[in-house]
């Protein structure tokens, strides 16, 4: 089971209690140095107790879910950060955030194209060299 799965997974059977940066560590999959990182960034605000450590909750695992979501479609960081700073905004900036996702939609779609052209193409070389192997075969 991948790490994000096991995670949710975990979640899932997890007593609802905030948790420190170790636990949240390994439910999201990201080590503890990219969570700080990601604060670093403002893309991440955890809750803190009286004691000042982390207290991370089941809303702030669903943001990390989507904020790798957005990084494994290849948005780029400063889109993130920006999409993050929209959404600290509340709804008032609900359009903002949604034009931010359609134009990286359309790259994603752009993206996907070449990406199908390229498969084409190497399944046409394909064919050829099972014509070549099978004519040399016969």
């Amino acid at each position: 089971m991948k790490a994000a799965s096991r995670g949710l997974f975990l979640w899932a059977h997890h007593t609802g209690t905030p948790m420190r940066i170790q636990e949240f560590s390994t439910l999201t999959g990201l080590g503890v140095h990219t969570l700080r990182y990601y604060e670093k960034l403002g893309l991440l605000v955890p809750a803190r107790n009286a004691s000042g450590h982390r207290d991370y909750r089941r809303a702030d695992l669903d943001w990390v879910a989507f904020i790798k979501r957005l990084k494994e479609t290849d948005m780029p960081l400063e889109a993130i950060q920006r999409y993050a700073h929209l959404r600290a905004q509340g709804d008032a900036t609900a359009a903002e955030r949604r034009e931010l996702l359609a134009q990286h939609a359309q790259h994603l779609e752009a993206r996907l194209a070449q990406q199908a052209g390229h498969l084409a193409r190497l399944k046409e070389k394909m064919a050829y060299y099972d014509q070549t192997l099978l004519k040399n075969s016969a």
